[in-house]
């Protein structure tokens, strides 16, 4: 009795332990899941902290730019210089003289200022547009990623749905064996009639496990875009798989979707690159100045003095830089049209994608009317197709049909009832389409 209590407790005790292994995984769970963990989602968030360095990098351009510089030299062999004499109140000589020491070294600090420069300018204005890009890239990114998680989550379920419909078909398959069974004992069924309800079995559970394996594929394929470790137990709740109707507007706004928006930052980034291009034809202006300090002497200089023959003084200069750009081989002029190509094929992309949108919106209020037409269609057959059954069955039982035509309003209503499931699946991919093409798919996490 002892050894009884324990096996029960020890039973209990699992039952539990596996209950509370199992997660209950809504639609916004998943999607918030996936949101917080996929590396799709994350790399999108750090796209956009990059854009931050960026526009530092483009406005470090625009600061001044200051370095130190030092150099030591040594001149195994001074350079001789020939002087006309004259300079030296011996007209009619040449002197040879040799200039410099055997050593030097220099040590000095420089700036640079730009003080005009038109593609700095439009570098900065590029370098934020390019956040503005990036972060209007994660919105789509987090879009796609609940796109692609509401799809297969409710893919599971269709797999699920599928499964239960061959636990009930075999449940029905099974009652109808014994039947014949009881008939065959008592001589009022035919052998025949037995093996194939056998043989009929036999084949569901065959599909049962197939279709055990499918759920189990497709869950997996769930938590792998979730961004859930795959060893991980997960329970869907069937209320997520309620029909409720979406209102269906007839006009829709493009200019909210997120990838119109983002091919339009895009085309403003590609104007900016234009007139960062176009900025080669303006001159640049620049301040520049320099501090340096020389040691010159037979020896190296450093850490010496004129007593030691090493002789140290300083320099500085202070100037401005311009350039004006005056013929540069047409390069500038080839790279403005390449540019203006460039935009032009972008504004054609956005004319086409334009003309995509307003098709998903249309296919999806379409699909979301046919299948709610086809879901009531679907769930009255299936229940037709149910008393057609039980009726069959009685008949069979009295004698007064074949078991032909028993197995087939089986599996008419197997049929009947994969084409309820597969009729909510389609409204819910549709349903999914249509929060997309109005830009509520965000709704879902909340």
């Amino acid at each position: 009795m002892e050894r009884k209590i324990i096996i029960i407790i020890l039973c209990c005790f699992t039952f539990i332990v596996n209950s509370q292994e199992i997660e209950v995984l809504t639609l916004k769970d998943a999607v918030n899941h996936a949101l917080e963990n996929k590396a799709d989602a994350k790399k999108s968030k750090l796209k956009i902290e990059n854009s931050e360095y960026q526009i530092q990098e483009v406005r470090s351009r625009a600061l001044p730019q200051i370095s130190a510089n030092g150099s030591l030299n040594h001149n195994p062999i001074l350079q001789t210089s020939v002087i006309d004499g004259s300079s030296f109140g011996q007209p009619g000589t040449i002197i040879q003289a040799t200039f410099g020491q055997k050593w030097n070294s220099i040590a000095g600090v420089s700036l640079t200022q730009t003080i005009f420069d038109q593609s700095v300018f439009m570098g900065l204005k590029a370098a934020k547009s390019t956040r503005e890009f990036y972060q209007i890239n994660d919105q789509l990114t987090q879009e796609q990623v609940i796109e692609r998680v509401a799809n297969n989550y409710y893919l599971v379920y269709i797999q699920r749905q599928n499964l239960e419909v061959l636990d009930s078909t075999l449940t029905n398959t099974i009652k109808v064996k014994n039947i014949i069974q009881g008939l065959y004992d008592n001589g009022l069924a035919k052998k025949i009639d037995l093996d194939r309800i056998v043989v009929k079995i036999s084949n569901i559970n065959t599909q049962r496990l197939q279709a055990l394996n499918a759920v189990q594929l497709q869950e997996n394929a769930l938590k792998f875009y979730i961004g859930m470790p795959i060893e991980t137990k997960i329970s869907i709740p069937k209320t997520e798989f309620e029909i409720i109707p979406q209102v269906i507007t007839k006009t829709l706004n493009t200019a909210n979707r997120t990838e119109y928006l983002l091919l339009k930052k895009q085309e403003q980034l590609l104007t900016f690159q234009k007139r960062a291009v176009q900025a080669g034809y303006y001159p640049t202006l620049s301040l520049t100045g320099s501090y340096n300090y020389i040691g010159q002497g037979s020896e190296i200089p450093w850490f010496k003095k004129p007593i030691d023959k090493a002789y140290w003084s300083d320099f500085s200069s202070i100037g401005l830089n311009l350039k004006v750009p005056i013929f540069t081989g047409f390069e500038t002029r080839a790279k403005v049209r390449q540019a203006n190509i460039t935009l032009r094929t972008i504004q054609e992309d956005i004319k086409d994608t334009k003309l995509a949108l307003d098709l998903e919106y249309e296919n999806a209020q379409t699909q979301i009317e046919n299948s709610i037409i086809t879901i009531k269609n679907q769930k009255e057959n299936a229940k037709l197709a149910k008393e057609v059954l039980e009726n069959t069955k009685n008949n069979y039982i009295q004698g007064l049909t074949s078991l032909t035509d028993l197995l087939d309003a089986e599996n008419a209503l197997t049929e009947a009832l994969n084409n309820y499931t597969s009729a909510i699946l389609q409204y819910k991919l549709a349903e999914i389409q249509m929060l997309k093409t109005k830009g509520e798919l965000k709704t879902l996490t909340k």
